[in-house]
């Protein structure tokens, strides 16, 4: 009743329906009767009562989001003040968890195919895995591998960039990119739903360990830690090493991204699966869910599965939602399509009640940029 009548007063005070909802359309006998009614819901409205208390005081336009008419209709058809401020913007994602064959042209058509199913799913953004078209490269170091590399764009780029026009899907395609002669990146290439490529990222952090020897094949990326606008959500792309990173998921989100993809290949060398699996796999998944808590963002990560070589990849590919829950997770043992609807609004819930970007201490963070801080007297 009350959120009524404030909406009924506002509504005469003339605010026009373009004027944002802090800026000056109401009168301030107005707007002070309305934060007086709003008072009653502290905690659900204090965004709100909190911008209708610097106009009062300040009389200076501010930057909310919806306007002051668009947030007394919702009140006025039953909607809950927190309902009326963060309207949902809903995106359904995809992971695609495949085996690879070693041919990389059979590879692509299973691909498109599982693209297809998730499209009818009702797929709009979709995630391939790390180097989908190959086998994974790197269990030897072996000069002949080299050409499994292709440019960007190239062949398999342009047979997916048909695929998102035709599906009007955005696409994220990890590939392994010959740059030019003797100069190879793991890259992720991300297609948005018009065909059109919206960036590039090449992954940042090599790791060289047993049956994972990528220094040998790829240059460490060199454009920096990046998010690209599509049609249905900015994306954000690190890849399989990345994830162990905080650094990596913090910058990716601070270039405004809303999902956070990271396609891997990672699994189980012999004799460790039995002794080390679960921890190992949960090690790997609580990782990336810390990164959408701190980031408050959407997280997915697509894996390959089955046995290549001496390497028996986890599968498990998991979305987590900006509270870090596992919205959805694919079986270690066999071939998925993961798609989940991904509500982007909880982004904006998740860090005003946590909020993570407004606390953190820029100033005091000059020494992530050394390899070690050394013991002094400081």
């Amino acid at each position: 009743i009350q959120l009524k009548k404030a909406a009924t007063a506002v509504k005469k005070s003339g605010a026009r329906k373009k004027r944002s909802f802090a800026m000056g359309g109401a009168k301030s006998s107005h707007v002070a009767t309305f934060t007086r009614q709003l008072s009653i819901l502290q905690d659900a409205g204090l965004p709100i009562l909190r911008s209708l208390k610097i106009l009062e005081n300040n009389q200076k336009p501010g930057r909310l989001k919806f306007t002051l008419q668009d947030v007394c209709e919702d009140i006025e058809t039953g909607q809950t003040l927190s309902e009326a401020m963060s309207k949902k913007k809903e995106v359904r994602v995809g992971l695609i968890q495949m085996t690879c064959g070693d041919d990389p042209a059979d590879n692509v058509v299973r691909s498109i195919d599982r693209i297809r199913n998730a499209a009818a799913d009702g797929a709009q953004v979709i995630c391939l895995q790390e180097v989908f078209n190959t086998q994974y490269p790197c269990q030897v170091e072996d000069h002949s591998r080299f050409e499994l590399a292709e440019p960007i764009p190239g062949p398999t780029t342009n047979s997916l960039i048909k695929i998102a026009r035709e599906l009007k899907v955005v696409i994220v395609v990890p590939l392994f990119e010959k740059r030019t002669h003797g100069l190879y990146h793991n890259s992720a290439v991300v297609i948005d739903a018009d065909g059109s490529i919206a960036g590039l990222y090449r992954k940042m952090h090599i790791p060289d360990d047993p049956l994972y020897y990528e220094k040998f094949y790829f240059a460490p990326g060199d454009l920096g830690f990046l998010a690209f606008q599509t049609k249905y959500a900015k994306v954000g792309v690190c890849i399989c090493w990345d994830q162990w990173y905080p650094e990596a998921a913090r910058l990716t989100a601070m270039q405004g991204a809303e999902l956070l993809f990271y396609p891997t290949a990672i699994g189980w060398i012999p004799g460790e699966r039995e002794v080390y699996g679960a921890s190992q796999y949960s090690a790997w998944q609580t990782m990336m869910r810390s990164h959408a808590i701190a980031n408050g963002l959407y997280v997915g990560a697509p894996n390959r599965v089955g046995i290549e070589g001496e390497i028996q990849f986890w599968g498990g590919s998991f979305l987590a939602d900006p509270y870090g829950n596992v919205v959805t997770q694919a079986t270690h043992d066999g071939e998925a399509n993961v798609v989940e609807t991904c509500d982007l609004s909880l982004i904006n819930t998740a860090r005003t009640h946590w909020p993570f970007f407004r606390d953190r201490r820029i100033d005091a963070f000059a020494d992530l940029q050394k390899r070690w801080c050394e013991d002094d007297l400081r």
